[in-house]
């Protein structure tokens, strides 16, 4: 048998084998479950994904959407819109692949979960029953967390961790910003949405500053004292911008604890005044607020779940998947919710049919830019086991740090094939 290298494994999971990460038992359509109604509420990657497996492998099965928004903005390369190289369309997708699918698609607000009556509660239609839902919301900022940091203040410092009208006001604000300014970044604690995207966002900024505003300095305050693919990432700045980027890690004075707009500055919890031309806040974060509405959510605020079938741990019949599940180790990512909604979607017809579902296995693979043409890369394999979802020792691993130029530019075509594919994947 040919050794699959860690670099062959990448070029795959980028080209092409989206539809296969998930690693579970593809069941056949059976008699029983054609009467069954399956809701799922959040049109992301997650919840896309489990509306077009569910139908794909299940064509009985009566499949609903629900989706306030038209059109969907991936967060997965808005940072690149944020730094000119890419545009606004090229990150949206649209619901008409699902509908093709025999998908029926609401493009409404679900506000309210009864899971004993198993029904789902609309802003603007009539309530939807369903013998079994998926709960995908993604996750809302907590506003708040850091002081004065609120949805008003959002508009003077942008979080943008939500793609759409903060990614355009964010890239408005660093075009404005004159030549020899400094960008503060906010970095949030653990969990959050997309661990080394922050990081990643500093450097395609750096790129542009580059290029536009060569005398510019960026500041990123971090709560943590480490984040994700960080040799590779401190490598690249120094090769790529020299001192253009300085990173603060929490105990080292890079604990935020307020915000003051009209200064433009931010407060550290040791008494330093940082001020910004342009301030990005990415605050705590908490799962979308439907699950807090549904009782979904834990303490922490996240939603807990059986890490083999995602089936919510406060009420049965009800799966979360995506950034607002607790699924181990694996991270909260685009890939990940793609892969968790395949396992929920076959878990959800085993169960329909009285089945035991499979034993899954979870991938995910995470591209980051550092500039157009200079890409990293970090992929893991996990299981379920009994301390919840681990990355298998010795699978996927990040990028190998010192390689050559040609070696960033394989990875970067890597990461725009990886796009082009898991978005296929999902709303295709």
């Amino acid at each position: 048998m040919t050794k699959l290298t860690r670099r062959d494994f990448l070029r795959l999971t980028g080209a092409g084998a989206a539809v296969t990460a998930a690693g579970v038992f593809v069941p056949k359509a059976v008699a029983q479950s054609r009467s069954a109604h399956v809701v799922v509420i959040g049109g992301g990657f997650g919840g896309a994904t489990c509306a077009k497996y569910l139908k794909l492998w299940d064509p009985g099965l009566k499949v609903t959407l629900i989706e306030p928004d038209k059109q969907f903005l991936t967060c997965p390369f808005s940072n690149y819109v944020l730094a000119g190289f890419r545009t606004m369309p090229a990150i949206t997708q649209n619901y008409n692949g699902l509908r093709k699918r025999g998908v029926q698609v609401i493009h409404d607000r679900a506000t309210g979960i009864d899971p004993a009556a198993r029904k789902v509660s609309l802003k603007h239609g009539k309530p939807l029953s369903y013998d079994r839902l998926v709960v995908s919301p993604g996750v809302d900022i907590k506003w708040g967390a850091i002081k004065s940091y609120t949805d008003v203040a959002a508009v003077a410092m942008p979080h943008a961790w939500k793609a759409g009208p903060q990614t355009t006001l964010l890239r408005k604000q660093l075009v404005g910003m004159k030549n020899g300014g400094t960008f503060v970044m906010v970095a949030p604690p653990n969990p959050f949405r997309c661990p080394p995207g922050p990081y990643e966002r500093a450097s395609v900024v750096a790129h542009y500053f580059k290029q536009a505003k060569p005398k510019s300095k960026i500041l990123i305050l971090d709560s943590k004292d480490a984040f994700s693919k960080q040799a590779l990432f401190t490598e690249g700045w120094q090769k790529l911008y020299g001192n253009m980027i300085e990173w603060v890690p929490g105990s080292k004075g890079g604990v935020v604890t307020a915000v003051n707009t009209k200064k433009m500055t931010v407060e550290t919890e040791i008494g330093v005044s940082h001020k910004g031309d342009v301030v990005n806040v990415i605050s705590p974060q908490m799962a979308g607020r439907i699950a807090f509405v549904g009782g979904l959510t834990n303490e922490q605020g996240w939603c807990s779940v059986n890490p083999v079938t995602f089936e919510s741990a406060k009420h049965k019949n009800i799966y979360v998947i995506g950034d607002a599940a607790v699924a181990g180790t694996m991270p909260k990512s685009g890939f990940a919710a793609n892969s968790q909604a395949k396992t929920a979607a076959a878990a959800i017809i085993a169960d329909l049919n009285g089945r035991m579902p499979s034993d899954p296995t979870y991938i995910n693979t995470c591209y980051s830019l550092l500039a157009p043409d200079y890409g990293i890369s970090v992929a893991g394999v996990y299981r379920a086991g009994p301390d919840g979802i681990k990355e298998i020792p010795g699978s996927g691993g990040v990028s190998p740090k010192e390689m050559d130029a040609a070696f960033r530019a394989a990875e970067a075509k890597y990461a725009f094939g990886w796009y082009a594919s898991i978005t296929a994947d999902t709303w295709g």
